[in-house]
């Protein structure tokens, strides 16, 4: 079975590591006794870099495992994908 984010799999993976990155600079800057706005403002960012990396796997998700499962009459997926949207919107 191939997954519906298949084809974003390395820009996925991309900035996945960037964001490990940006974890990593979090961590340094802390130890290093950094600014405290200049370590939030990091902090926002490897946020927003999370909430692209979800946007993008819900997106891959919608066009193709929920449109996969509406064709084939499965409507369960709409309810996971909403329920999936709910968590991600408090997030």
């Amino acid at each position: 079975m191939t997954v519906s984010y298949a084809k974003d799999k390395k820009a996925l993976l991309d900035r996945l590591s960037r964001i490990e990155g940006q974890t990593r600079g979090v961590t340094r800057m802390v130890t290093e006794d950094a600014y405290c706005i200049d370590v939030l403002t990091q902090i926002n960012a490897i946020k927003a870099a999370i909430d692209q990396v979800g946007l993008l796997l819900l997106e891959d998700h919608i066009k193709g495992c929920v449109v996969s499962a509406v064709k084939q009459g499965d409507r369960s997926k709409v309810d996971e994908l909403v329920r999936a949207v709910e968590r991600f919107a408090r997030a």
